[in-house]
């Protein structure tokens, strides 16, 4: 036991408590409320991809270290997904590392390209791991917020807003899409402008793409590194976990130039190291899959997004249909409330059902204070029971 009356957490850290996640599963638990709060599925994904897992365990492939990058089966797994979706070429001995998820990845990044002091903007509202890995990097965020336009029924970046956040001290861009939470899918046309304004700037870029196959409707989802000027600056980040529904597995993995990847690489040995050996070569079988897989999976999550956002609607919030992801953000106002930590703590008791405020990802709160949000990576009969406990 310490006899300082120093703190024990350091000050870049002491902002952050334990996660809304913890606390609203924890709810969920004493109250056999429905979890529509943290974002994982409640069924595992397709059974040859289990069960390619159990097969290179017995066979004794990843269950000692695997090699520092990842294994090459995998590697070379995301570059041929990398080319067949998008047209980007990657070697995967020098353009891909294999990280524990993209949590993983985007610490890696951080702490690999930031300086003590240097800015970093990235979209509020944001999953809450940016804003503790640019803490631990030695950063400073800030935020450019999305807006919530009702006539529109979606949330809106301001291009404006984001070339005025620019400054001499600005390193990184740290940029998201499909968004998380608000379901946001920046336009090509949005991309370009930020493009233009990271070479013009002379900006790195970091891009968190992990529901790159979750976009629905006539959202398309575009990877940064596709424009003009961009891959030699821009760090790819994606992982395995949405796409195939195994988030347990935490297999991730960043795609580069070799400079940026060597960099990200630098940090992250120093973290992990390795992990996930048997899941890798699994991924690797996944990524390969034929397309009727990824074509099923939308179609099925397409379906639930609409039952739950009809559901919401018919409840009384106002819902902001997403573009991609499985998150759906809904305004309590309606329901005469107008505090979502307020709201979300008492859902469980009231209506048997978790959700998640969207205040915790912002640093303005205000700005966020009225929002919640709900995931619907979940059975469909599940979906079914939380809209007819809202509704009542």
């Amino acid at each position: 036991m310490t006899s300082s009356a120093r703190p024990l957490l350091n000050r870049r850290l002491a902002e952050f408590g334990t996660t809304i996640f913890a606390e609203m599963s924890a709810l969920a638990l004493s109250t056999g409320a429905i979890n529509l709060g943290q974002g994982f599925p409640d069924t595992d994904g397709p059974e040859e991809i289990r069960e390619a897992a159990v097969r290179a365990l017995r066979d004794g492939r990843g269950n000692q270290y695997p090699p520092g990058p990842g294994v090459p089966e995998l590697r070379t797994a995301v570059t041929a997904h990398q080319q067949r979706r998008y047209g980007l070429s990657y070697d995967p001995d020098t353009e891909v590392l294999v990280t524990a998820g993209a949590t993983e990845a985007i610490a890696a990044a951080l702490l690999a390209l930031l300086e003590p002091g240097d800015e970093v903007i990235a979209f509020e509202p944001y999953y809450d791991s940016y804003a503790a890995c640019i803490a631990m990097a030695g950063g400073r965020r800030v935020p450019v917020t999305l807006r919530a336009h009702e006539d529109e029924g979606r949330f809106r970046l301001d291009l404006d807003e984001l070339r005025d956040a620019v400054t001499d001290r600005t390193r990184l861009l740290l940029i998201n899409t499909p968004h998380n939470p608000t379901g946001t899918v920046l336009t090509r046309a949005e991309l370009a402008a930020i493009a233009e304004l990271a070479v013009e700037r002379d900006l790195l870029v970091v891009t968190d793409e992990v529901y790159e196959h979750l976009v629905f409707d006539d959202a398309e989802h575009v990877p940064l590194a596709t424009f003009p000027g961009m891959r030699e600056r821009t760090v790819t980040i994606s992982s395995s976990g949405k796409t195939f529904s195994f988030t347990g597995w935490k297999v991730g993995w960043v795609t580069g130039a070799p400079e940026l990847v060597t960099a990200v690489r630098s940090a992250k040995q120093y973290l992990t190291y390795v992990s996930a050996g048997p899941f890798q070569y699994a991924v690797a079988e996944a990524l390969s899959l034929p397309e009727s897989y990824f074509t099923g999976f939308h179609a099925d999550m397409l379906t639930k997004r609409d039952l739950l956002a009809a559901g919401l609607a018919e409840a009384g919030f106002r819902v902001y249909r997403p573009s991609g992801t499985y998150f759906i953000t809904t305004d309590i106002r309606p329901l005469g409330e107008s505090d979502g930590f307020a709201f979300c703590r008492g859902l469980p008791e009231r209506a048997g059902v978790v959700a998640i405020p969207n205040a915790v990802f912002y640093d303005h709160r205000e700005e966020g204070a009225p929002f919640v949000r709900f995931a619907f990576c979940k059975r469909t009969e599940v979906l079914q029971e939380a809209v007819k406990r809202l509704k009542a």
